[in-house]
């Protein structure tokens, strides 16, 4: 579904990633792991075309992406959950939603107000509360679904989990595990290694803005010394 082939990308003249690839197959859970300052939201947004590849490849579903726009990345099937959310804290819960609910791929069940309650319950009673008048756990759950909102053929989730309070990283987790049930495929960063492995069938390490790893969950679970090098754990 997604192929990334060897992209460099910059912020100004300093190189931020060196030749990264990876690559997630259609309905695949794939984790992007390593220290902060690594590369990881760099490559998330070079995915997204927030921060554009001077060389290198990207396809989605075959098509290449890596020249578009981001709203043309969106279009084609992609949603971002990004780091710090981004919801927009002056419209409610609903309006958050349905101001970008969309259809672009003509999907015959389209995701709508109640598969977004059904996935996170929580919001269900949050409908008309602004933005800002969420927790930060609901404010995350409010984003990815709005990121669900434009039905996406794949999911990139930035900090899935940081700094909630434990409750809600199990709401957040036990949502994810819903659509991985779907079929939809997600690109994850997160530093939840337990709860990434339930979830996750394939991990890539990030060192310095180049992929230092690449395998499945038993592989990674079972190499303490990989997680203690590169994951500090």
């Amino acid at each position: 579904m997604l192929e990334v082939q060897g992209i460099n990308s910059y912020y100004g003249s300093s190189q931020a990633l060196f030749k990264v690839s990876l690559s997630i197959k259609p309905g695949e859970v794939v984790t992007l792991l390593g220290r902060n300052g690594m590369g990881k939201s760099t490559t998330i947004k070079s995915i997204m075309g927030l921060v554009r590849a001077k060389s290198g490849s990207i396809y989605l579903s075959g098509t290449p992406i890596h020249r578009c726009e981001s709203y043309e990345i969106a279009r084609k099937g992609i949603g971002l959950v990004p780091e710090g959310r981004q919801i927009f804290t002056n419209l409610t819960v609903s309006e958050n939603l349905m101001a970008v609910a969309a259809n672009y791929r003509k999907r015959d069940n389209p995701y709508q107000l109640d598969d977004i309650m059904s996935i996170f319950p929580r919001l269900k009673n949050r409908l008309k509360h602004y933005g800002n008048q969420l927790s930060g756990g609901e404010q995350q759950m409010l984003a990815i679904g709005r990121a669900l909102m434009i039905n996406p053929l794949l999911l990139l989730l930035d900090e899935a989990t940081e700094g909630l309070a434990p409750l809600i990283r199990r709401e957040i987790w036990r949502g994810l595990q819903v659509l991985q049930g779907k079929g939809l495929a997600i690109l994850i960063i997160d530093k939840n290694l337990e709860a990434l492995f339930a979830l996750a069938q394939n991990h890539y390490i990030m060192e310095k803005g180049v992929i230092v790893w690449q395998g499945k969950t038993s592989e990674l679970q079972n190499d303490h010394a990989l997680k203690e090098r590169y994951l500090g754990v």
